[in-house]
């Protein structure tokens, strides 16, 4: 579709795209409003908690999501500036963590980056770290509380007219 222009937005906040004017928006599927139709772009993702050899040649690895809390933890704020609490999962038993940590960031790059260096254990989607920990510069630690989730999704409004350029 040489013809064909695309207008690409990054918004890391919820937004209502009709009343912002966007034909589409991408969000993880647990997100996307009932109303709209939602297409899976990828299978269900896991997250992952991951450190540096070199963090954890000086911490022990945590077994349970309570071990989280004697070690430093790089804290995610979110566009809305709250804090994201890291989420586990085993058998049934679910658990919210408020981790702390001496460093907060905002973009989830940099958070990868300081994990590398050492700042302390991040919490970031497998398709993030997936490089990292076949490379071995991260180790991933409480896999078993890690359980997939469904992945994300491009989603449109339900309306009889979808725009030729998102139909195509």
């Amino acid at each position: 579709y040489p013809e064909m222009k695309l207008d690409l937005v990054t918004e890391g906040r919820m937004i209502d795209i009709v009343v912002e004017g966007f034909d589409a928006g991408i969000r993880l599927a647990e997100s996307v409003p009932q109303d709209m139709i939602a297409v899976p772009f990828n299978e269900p993702q896991r997250f992952a908690v991951v450190g540096s050899p070199a963090y954890f040649a000086d911490h022990p690895k945590p077994r349970t999501p309570d071990d989280l809390r004697a070690h430093r933890c790089i804290r995610l704020r979110m566009p809305s500036g709250r804090i994201y609490h890291w989420e586990f999962e085993r058998r049934g038993q679910a658990a919210s963590v408020d981790v702390q940590g001496m460093l907060t960031l905002d973009e989830p790059l940099l958070v990868m980056q300081a994990a590398r260096e050492g700042f302390g254990l991040a919490y970031m989607t497998e398709w993030n770290v997936a490089a990292d920990l076949e490379a071995g510069t991260l180790q991933r630690v409480l896999e078993d509380w890690t359980p997939p989730f469904d992945g994300l999704c491009l989603y449109y409004p339900g309306r009889r007219h979808v725009p030729a350029g998102l139909r195509a």
